[in-house]
């Protein structure tokens, strides 16, 4: 006869990866969205579980037999996934930040397309940096990385050991600071040049005042808007693989 023998900690160290591997999965941009099936996201959780299982070592995770200390060891993982999805996904939020502000100025604040992925709706400008992001995300296997990552985390912080602490807390705080920084230097190119552009129509505004500045303005600055958008896609993807580069390290910093 065949018969299986699982240990009650081996089905405890099971769904503890489990969970947080699905929260990761959750919260993650590209593998997060909204418009993956939900059946596609829990068999993507299930098969990295059953591969990381027999990979990692669980001999000194601690058993317990008590809810209140299961419960609150399955709270701590689902945390920990979802501040792991985070330090992904504010990344992206950086990018799409960029794109909003530099619609904004470009004119297109009223045109908006729907993401699917957030369900809500973005500037122009926003989505076409942020699939810029994401092909460039997969065109390097950043992916990779970050599933490098996600193993690794499990020998850095082992189940039922998470532990919220301040140095967590400023991280996370450095984190959404570095969201506006990658905003800034993704951004800067084109906010720069309608700047000028906003400067230069002001003046002429002031020198003669018989011009329509607001009719010439818009389609002028949109031009220009594009004009250096397209000037600057090539040290985009320098910037982003340098951003994706530096992913998993970031993510064993947080941990840490």
């Amino acid at each position: 006869m065949f018969v299986i023998n699982v240990s009650l900690s081996q089905i405890q160290a099971f769904f503890l990866i489990f969970l947080r591997v699905g929260a990761i999965i959750m919260t993650a941009p590209v593998l997060g969205s909204k418009n993956i099936p939900l059946i596609f996201k829990a068999g993507l959780v299930l098969a990295i579980t059953i591969i990381l299982f027999p990979i990692l070592d669980f001999s000194d995770m601690i058993l317990t037999s008590e809810i209140m200390s299961f419960s609150i060891g399955v709270i701590g993982e689902i945390i920990l996934g979802v501040i792991i999805g985070l330090s992904v996904r504010i990344l992206f939020a950086g990018v799409q930040m960029a794109g909003n502000i530099a619609g904004v100025q470009m004119g297109f604040g009223m045109a908006r397309v729907i993401d699917p992925e957030i369900g809500s709706q973005v500037s122009i400008i926003a989505q076409f940096y942020y699939l810029i992001a994401i092909m460039i995300f997969l065109a390097i296997n950043a992916h990779y990385w970050f599933l490098h990552a996600v193993a690794d985390s499990f020998y850095l912080v082992p189940p039922f050991d998470f532990q919220y602490r301040a140095s967590l807390t400023e991280q996370l705080i450095n984190m959404g600071g570095n969201m506006f920084v990658i905003a800034l230097k993704v951004g800067a190119p084109v906010m720069a040049a309608l700047l000028l552009t906003s400067v230069a129509f002001g003046l002429i505004a002031r020198t003669v005042p018989q011009i329509h500045i607001m009719i010439v303005a818009f389609p002028v600055k949109i031009l220009v808007g594009l004009l250096f958008l397209g000037f600057a896609l090539p040290f985009l993807g320098a910037f982003f693989k340098e951003m994706f580069n530096e992913l998993g390290s970031g993510i064993l910093r947080l941990l840490t």
